[in-house]
């Protein structure tokens, strides 16, 4: 696919200060060089690059500019990663100050200044209640590593190996987090994977699993569970853990109703089993509270953090009760586990977002844009749900043909053709729902509300574009 090539004098970002990039004329044929030795070198595994192909040069804040020199707002993020954006200048001051001061970068879970300074700030962030009965486990850095510890210590301190999930959920591909993934597609392996994994229906009240939605919805989900816990002929052993996404990401950004989230944390406490909050992509702000469990009101027993935590670098900790610490020294580990540049880079990140309140801006930006994206649903009925949390908000895209059920099926030919669309027009969106049919909004945090408008504008123009050509 060929974006529009444009000149960084002809982009139409008037909120954004150029200055910011070095002005260079635009070397189309490097990067489309770049473009055809990765598809030959790398790996038939990757992924972005067949949706989103740009060979990326600069970035500032919100906004990435590709090696033909067109700018790009990114609301892709690193997948949530970059709260602050691109080379945010507290992250980049942080990073050098720990280059420049000389401490090892490399230190497995040996303890440094800056290690303690990381673990102080981010537990000052956590809930007081929860950060007042909690470890934390540093493990190998990705979200599905934070997961894979999770799991392993729920079952080390309950003696039990069931686990329960929920469809549409993603933890991460491997092997035991590939376990509890909703989406069938991946988990089509040769072998078994990660056994005694049973999975239960996610309230997803836009299509809801038992047909009927809202809080009849909600009792039903949390009756099934109830029965499953209860029932001695449910042919369903007592699990060690349930592992549940307060927002689904990759499953079409769907948050959890909060009265199902409150029950569910009563079930697994009266029953005694763990319950595991992944908060990879929506920590650290995100949702507009620090930690989306907290919309609820309740705590988990085990919490999975990654993304952003790092301050854009790879960094994953579990936190979770101190009554759970009875895995053996050395029961979990990563080599990587001691990554200072990423404790320095997220230290720098979470006091950045305490101090200029960017958790409430979060929230107030994030209903500012489902406010302007459902003003733009009013125009197009192929838009069927609007949903989110803060600034994780998801679009639904559905057919519109004669005949189609009461909730329509995802049409994800259409948000594949808006995202290239998007594409073309400087915006960079990810896909992610049932079918592909769910366009995934994941701004920095700091965001403006101006550059909002401007985003939906585009998004407007580009749907229009794309629904033109369809009929």
């Amino acid at each position: 696919m060929q974006t529009r090539s444009s000149s960084m004098e002809d982009v139409q970002f008037p909120l954004f200060s150029l200055a910011h990039f070095r002005q260079q004329p635009a070397r189309s044929f490097e990067a489309e060089r770049m473009l055809e030795r990765q598809a030959a070198r790398e790996s038939n595994a990757r992924s972005y690059p067949r949706r989103i192909p740009l060979a990326l040069k600069e970035a500032h804040g919100l906004y990435v500019l590709d090696s033909r020199g067109q700018l790009f707002m990114d609301c892709l993020a690193g997948a949530g990663t970059l709260a602050l954006g691109h080379n945010h200048p507290c992250t980049l001051a942080a990073m050098r100050e720990t280059l420049d001061s000389g401490v090892p970068l490399h230190t497995l879970d040996l303890t440094t200044a800056v290690k303690d300074e990381f673990v102080e700030t981010l537990f000052n962030a956590l809930p007081p209640a929860f950060a007042a009965q909690a470890r934390i486990q540093f493990c190998g850095p990705t979200g599905a590593d934070g997961i894979e510890a999770a799991i392993k210590l729920a079952k080390i301190a309950t003696g039990r190996k069931g686990i329960f999930c929920f469809s549409g959920g993603y933890h991460g591909m491997t092997h035991g987090a590939l376990s509890l993934m909703g989406n069938l597609g991946p988990k089509q392996l040769p072998g078994s994977l990660m056994p005694d994994v049973q999975v239960l229906p996610y309230p997803y009240d836009y299509r809801c699993p038992f047909s009927i939605g809202g809080e009849a919805g909600v009792d039903a989900g949390l009756s099934y569970i109830e029965q499953l816990l209860t029932d001695p002929e449910s042919g369903v052993s007592l699990p060690a853990a349930v592992v549940v996404e307060v927002v689904q990401g990759e499953g079409g950004v769907i948050p959890a109703p909060t009265r199902w989230l409150q029950g569910l944390r009563k079930l697994t406490q009266a029953h005694g089993v763990a319950l595991i909050i992944d908060e990879v992509q929506s920590g650290i702000g995100r949702t507009g509270r620090m930690f989306a469990f907290e919309y609820a009101g309740i705590e988990p027993d085990i919490l999975v953090i990654s993304k952003a935590v790092g301050g854009g670098l790879p960094l994953a900790v579990v936190v979770y009760r101190d009554s759970l610490d009875v895995w053996k020294p050395g029961a979990h580990a990563g080599t990587f586990r001691g990554n200072q540049l990423a404790m320095a880079a997220g230290t720098a990140t979470l006091r950045y977002i305490q101090a200029q309140g960017l958790v409430a801006n979060a929230e107030r930006l994030g209903e500012h844009l489902m406010a302007r994206l459902r003003e733009v649903q009013r125009d197009f009925a192929c838009m069927g749900d609007v949903r989110g949390r803060g600034l994780m908000v998801g679009v639904e895209l559905v057919c519109t043909a004669p005949g189609q059920a009461r909730v329509p099926a995802g049409d994800g030919a259409l948000a594949k053709a808006l995202q290239q669309q998007c594409l073309r027009e400087g915006v960079i969106l990810e896909l992610g729902g049932r079918h592909g049919a769910v366009v995934r909004f994941l701004p920095p945090l700091t965001i403006s509300a101006e550059e909002i408008d401007v985003l939906v504008e585009k998004f407007q123009h580009c749907l229009s574009s794309v629904v033109a050509s369809t009929h």
